[in-house]
This record gives structure tokens, C-alpha cells and sequence, in this order.
């Protein structure tokens, strides 16, 4: 394969190679040197020799991957508060479908479970080449992609929330929100609602995730007190890892993202990235760096 050919062929799938990727280590950052390192290894490898190009570089990403994760979950180890994925706003629609839930649904597996899950019930590859991505054999990866699958199934919703709705609760919430109107909250919220907050020990978040609609509706009845005389600022809508929510410069100055998980119409969970490390893509994008 010549290399213009060569270059062809990693460019259109660069794209799903970042979505594994990200997917796989919830950082974008990451994603990218991951990717990189595949297409380095990609010019030195013996094309000719590779019949499935797409299975070549979507193995040789997994195994990037999976050596990854070691020294990921390290880190987070010693995290200070709550981790959230890197958020990705607006993303372009995609066959695979994973919202932030799911996501952080997949933090709980194994690195090979998440592998196997991610590889073949999401991206579609053929088991033969899920095993020989993770080094196993087809029955393990099978096993290991059943198992992922029984976790995180009930993180997956049963019914996508429309676009303008998910716009329209995210605009009510942000409002009532920041004018504590407990109220209007309390009608958004659901009973077994929970909030996470991901400062990274950057700037002020709640460290733990709480859990249940009268401790939500004190933390944001508390926050309004403190600084009310602070307006937040509503930058604009989004759609943050596949779910509704909004970007906004919060009331101590914070660039900040909120996703809200909504079923049934009610906001069931709400996820709100304040690290400003998480945030540098976001800033760029609607020019507040």
C-alpha cells in the first residue's frame, strides 16, 4: 500500500478510532495521543501484509488503550472529589449512541469488560477480532462482553428524550436553578434524582455525589443563598455527551457544563464538570478561553 493510500485509508478512520478512544478512557486529551500512536504504528507496520485495515487499527487502539487504563485509573485513585468524563458538546450523531451514563456506567467494569463491551456491542466488531484485540480467546471475549452487558443495561434509556424537549427542561432547569425557585426544581426533579459535581480539586465542588430530591433541592437552595448576587450566566444550550444541558459562566466566575439525565420527563441525574483542565475544548468552542 502506497503511503498516500496508507494516509487515505487511517484518515476515514480516524474518526471512529477518537470515538473508541474517548470512549474507552473518557479523556479527549488522551484519546488523541492514543490515535496518534496508532498512526505512527500504522506507517510502520506491514501493510501489505494487513488484509482488514479498519480491524488492524481498531485492535492496535484497544491494546493502546488498555495499557492506558493502568495508569488512568491511577490517577484517579487519587483524584480529588468526584471524576467525570472530558465533556463533549454537541456531538456529530453517531450509530453507537453512548451517552454520559453509559459512560460512567462502563467505569465500573473491568478494562477487558469494557473492551469487549465497547468493541462488540457498540462499534459492531466481529467477536474473532474483539478476542484478538484483548489478547483472549473468543469464548473469554464473549464472556467478558455478556457480563459488561448485564451492568450496564440499566443505564441505557429506554426512551431518547426528544431534542426540544431536552432543551426545553434543560432552559427551565438552569432558570430555576439559579433564581431558587425550589418550586419550579422540585416539579423538574425526580424523587431518586443524584448530582455529581467534578471540580477536580481545581475549584469548589461538592467532592461526594448526592443522592435524593430534598438534599439536591438544599444544595441548590444553599448556593442561591450564598451568591445570589451573583447572576449566572446562561452561555448557551448543549448537548454534552449525548444528553441535554447547557454551558454557562457560573456565579463564582467558573466555566462550567451540566448534563441532565431525563426519563419520563424528570431529571434523574445531573452531572455538572467544573475542572477547568476538562474544559479547555469547551471554552474554545464558544470562545471563552
Amino acid at each position: 500500500m502506497q503511503p498516500d493510500a496508507a494516509a487515505e485509508v487511517f484518515a476515514a478512520q480516524r474518526p471512529r478510532l477518537l470515538r473508541l478512544a474517548y470512549r474507552m478512557l473518557g479523556s479527549m486529551a488522551e484519546a488523541e495521543d492514543v490515535v496518534q500512536e496508532a498512526w505512527i504504528r500504522w506507517q510502520r507496520a506491514d501493510r501489505e501484509a494487513v488484509r482488514d485495515p479498519a480491524a488492524f487499527l481498531a485492535r492496535t487502539v484497544s491494546r493502546l488503550c488498555l495499557d492506558a487504563m493502568d495508569s488512568a485509573r491511577a490517577r484517579r485513585e487519587i483524584y480529588v472529589g468526584h471524576w467525570l468524563p472530558e465533556p463533549i458538546i454537541d456531538p456529530a450523531p453517531e450509530p453507537e449512541d453512548l451517552t454520559l451514563t453509559l459512560m460512567l456506567a462502563l467505569e465500573r467494569l473491568s478494562p477487558l469488560e469494557r473492551a469487549a463491551f465497547l468493541l462488540h456491542d457498540i462499534f459492531e466488531v466481529p467477536l474473532p477480532e474483539v478476542a484478538a484485540a484483548i489478547g483472549r480467546d473468543p469464548a473469554a471475549a464473549r464472556q467478558l462482553a455478556s457480563r459488561a452487558r448485564q451492568h450496564v443495561r440499566a443505564a441505557r434509556p429506554r426512551f431518547p428524550v426528544a431534542k426540544a424537549e431536552g432543551e426545553r427542561i434543560a432552559l427551565a432547569f438552569f432558570e430555576a436553578a439559579t433564581s431558587g425557585d425550589l418550586e419550579t426544581l422540585r416539579g423538574l426533579l425526580a424523587e431518586g434524582v443524584t448530582a455529581q459535581s467534578d471540580g477536580g480539586g481545581k475549584v469548589l465542588a461538592f467532592l461526594n455525589p448526592i443522592h435524593g430530591l430534598d438534599r439536591v433541592l438544599r444544595l441548590f437552595a444553599g448556593l442561591h443563598r450564598k451568591l445570589k448576587y451573583r447572576p449566572a450566566e446562561l452561555i448557551r444550550l448543549a448537548w454534552i455527551d449525548g444528553l441535554p444541558g447547557y454551558i454557562s459562566r457560573e456565579r463564582d466566575g467558573v466555566l462550567q457544563t451540566t448534563a441532565l439525565d431525563i426519563a419520563d420527563g424528570r431529571i434523574t441525574a445531573i452531572y455538572i464538570t467544573r475542572n477547568p483542565e476538562k474544559l479547555t475544548r469547551v471554552a474554545e468552542a464558544v470562545g471563552q478561553g
